[in-house]
C-alpha cells in the first residue's frame, strides 16, 4: 500500500462562547483548523486534523501546519501509511521540529492502518478499553461569577472534571480557588490551570496559601526550570502540559520528580506515535495522565480517545471534548459524542469518524505523486 495523494482543507471553527486563557490574557472566538485527507492506492482514505488553540498560546499555528505539510509532502508520498515509523522518520528528515505540523499526517496514517486490519486505532495500539472516559471541562472565565456559571453549565452536562483557568493576580487567584473548592461536589476533580502565567514568587504565594485545600495545579510557571526551582518549597501536586512536548521533556519530568500528572496533548507532541512513548514514560514512573487535543472537532476528540483507551483506568484522570465548545459541525453528529460527561470509544475501524467533506469547503492544497512514489530519505549509515 502506498500514499498517492494528500489533500489539505482549512476550516474556521467558531467557539460557542468567547474563551479567555488564564488571567484573561488571551481571548479566542474562532479556531483555525486544518484537515488532511490521505489517499492510498488500495482505496483506503485516512483523515487527520490539526487545530491549535489560537495563534498566540504556544508555538503552533494553523498556517504553520499547512506550510509544514507542503514541505513534507514530497517525502511522504509513496510511503506505506501502515508503517507509521517510516512516515515519522521521513517527516523528521524533511522538516526537523514542528511537531504540531506532523500530527495530522500521523493521525491519518493510523486511521488507514486501523481500517486496513479492521480494528479501531486503540486496539491496533495494543488495548482499547470500552469504559466511558470522563470529560474534563475547560473553564475559561474572567470573574468568580462567570466561573461558577460555567462550572454549573458543564455539571448539567454530566461533567465531573474541570480545568479552571486562573493566574494574573495572587489575591484574586487565592479567592477564586477557595470559592470553587467551597462549591465542589463529591467525586469531582478540580485542576487549576495557570497556563504559565505565574512568576515563581506568585506561584509560591498561591500554592502555599491553598495547601490546606489539597488542590492540584497545571503549568504554574513558564518553564520546567521554574517548576524545578520552586518544587521543594510547596506540597501541591503539579500537572504539566505546555512544557511537555518531547520525549526528552517527559524523561526529565519523570526523573527529577517535577510533576505527578502529565497532560499529553496530541497535536502539541506530534501525534499518536510520539504520544504513546510519553504515555509509557508516565506509566513506568507512576504518573497519572490527562489525554487531550489542543482543540478541534470530533476528529481530534476521537484521536485523543484512542490513546486514552490504552491507559489503565487507575492512571487516566480525564480527556477533553472540544466539540462541546465548537459552534460548527463537520461530521453530521458521527463519531464519539459527549454524553452525560463522558466519551466512548468508537467500534468502527481506524479513527472511527470522518468529516463530511462538503462541510470543509474547497481544498487549499493537493499533493500527488503523479505515479512516481517518492522514497523516504535515508539517514547516513543506514542501508536499504
Amino acid at each position: 500500500m502506498k500514499i498517492t495523494a494528500i489533500t489539505v482543507f482549512r476550516k474556521d471553527l467558531p467557539l460557542e462562547h468567547p474563551y479567555w486563557l488564564s488571567g484573561g490574557r488571551l481571548k479566542f472566538e474562532t479556531l483555525d483548523a486544518t484537515f488532511v485527507k490521505v489517499a492510498t492506492d488500495a482505496g483506503l482514505i485516512g483523515w487527520g486534523e490539526g487545530t491549535p488553540w489560537g495563534h498566540t498560546y504556544v508555538p503552533a499555528h494553523g498556517p504553520g501546519i499547512r506550510a509544514g505539510i507542503e514541505t513534507m509532502a514530497p517525502f511522504i508520498l509513496g510511503l506505506d501509511p501502515r508503517r507509521v515509523l517510516d512516515v515519522e522518520r521521513a517527516m523528521d528528515m524533511a522538516l526537523p521540529g514542528h511537531l504540531y505540523a506532523k500530527s495530522p499526517i500521523d493521525m491519518a496514517c493510523w486511521d488507514i492502518a486501523g481500517q486496513a486490519v479492521g480494528l479501531p486505532i486503540a486496539d491496533l495500539m495494543g488495548g482499547g478499553s470500552r469504559a466511558p472516559m470522563p470529560i474534563a471541562a475547560s473553564i475559561g472565565a474572567r470573574t468568580a461569577e462567570e466561573t461558577r456559571a460555567m462550572i454549573d453549565r458543564y455539571r448539567a452536562r454530566g461533567c465531573i472534571a474541570f480545568s479552571v483557568k486562573i493566574g494574573g493576580d495572587v489575591n484574586r487567584d487565592i479567592a477564586r480557588i477557595r470559592d470553587v473548592e467551597a462549591r465542589k461536589q463529591p467525586g469531582e476533580i478540580m485542576l487549576y490551570d495557570v497556563n504559565r502565567s505565574w512568576t515563581r514568587q506568585q506561584a509560591l504565594r498561591v500554592m502555599q496559601a491553598t495547601e490546606d485545600l489539597d488542590v492540584m495545579f497545571e503549568q504554574p510557571c513558564e518553564s520546567l526550570d521554574d517548576i524545578a526551582a520552586i518544587r521543594p518549597l510547596h506540597g501541591a501536586p503539579v500537572s504539566v502540559d505546555e512544557t511537555l512536548v518531547t520525549l526528552q521533556d517527559a524523561s526529565r519530568i519523570a526523573r527529577d520528580g517535577l510533576a505527578e500528572v502529565f497532560g499529553i496533548k496530541l497535536n502539541r507532541v506530534g501525534g499518536l506515535t510520539r504520544a504513546a512513548r510519553i504515555r509509557d514514560i508516565a506509566l513506568a514512573h507512576g504518573i497519572d495522565m490527562f489525554i487531550m487535543a489542543t482543540g478541534g472537532s470530533v476528529l481530534a476528540d476521537a484521536e485523543q480517545l484512542h490513546l486514552a483507551a490504552t491507559i489503565p483506568p487507575a492512571h487516566m484522570l480525564g480527556t477533553w471534548a472540544c466539540q462541546d465548545m465548537i459552534a460548527a459541525e463537520i461530521a453530521d453528529r458521527r463519531g464519539p459524542r459527549a454524553t452525560r460527561g463522558y466519551l466512548t470509544l468508537p467500534e468502527a475501524p481506524g479513527l472511527g469518524v470522518h468529516p463530511d467533506e462538503s462541510a470543509l469547503g474547497a481544498p487549499v492544497a493537493h499533493y500527488a505523486n503523479q505515479g512516481k512514489p517518492q522514497a523516504a530519505p535515508i539517514r547516513p549509515g543506514y542501508q536499504t
